[in-house]
């Protein structure tokens, strides 16, 4: 649930790749709340493309390709667990996403903390490694 209207849309979405597309979509609803916008199946029980909502943002994302675009896509554990970004969630509860998180077995790289900026948060990886910092700061009422 994030805190601005759900009736806002976004203008940059973030599209990731995952080995298991079914699975990561199962996740990310059920411990962040996203819900399912659009989903299309791929062969074999991949996924070719899906969308999720959470609040007036969405991401994208698909199984992983064994094509020439595909392949130049990486998940962090083809990479030694590396990242070069990460996604911030924005919610108005990081106390109860966390809660979810901790009994969905989610690995927290970064404990639910108060920063110095007004933001209650913390960082998780999905199952796949990718990087999810969630918390309550919310850049748009704060710099209005």
């Amino acid at each position: 649930m994030a805190a601005n209207s759900p009736n806002s849309r976004s203008t940059i979405m973030p599209a990731m790749r995952y080995r298991d597309a079914n699975a990561a979509i199962a996740w990310l609803c059920n411990v962040f709340g996203f819900e399912r916008h659009a989903e299309y199946p791929g062969p074999n029980n991949s996924v070719g493309h899906a969308e999720l909502t959470l609040g007036g943002g969405m991401i994208m994302l698909g199984s992983e390709k064994d094509d020439a675009y595909g392949r130049g896509f990486k998940t962090p554990a083809d990479v030694g667990n590396v990242e070069t970004r990460s996604v911030y969630v924005l919610v108005t509860d990081a106390d109860a996403v966390y809660a979810r998180v901790k009994a969905a077995g989610g690995r927290i790289v970064r404990e639910l903390q108060n920063t110095d900026y007004g933001s209650r948060e913390f960082t998780v990886k999905d199952p796949e490694g990718h990087s999810w910092s969630v918390g309550t700061y919310d850049p748009w009422a704060s710099h209005s």
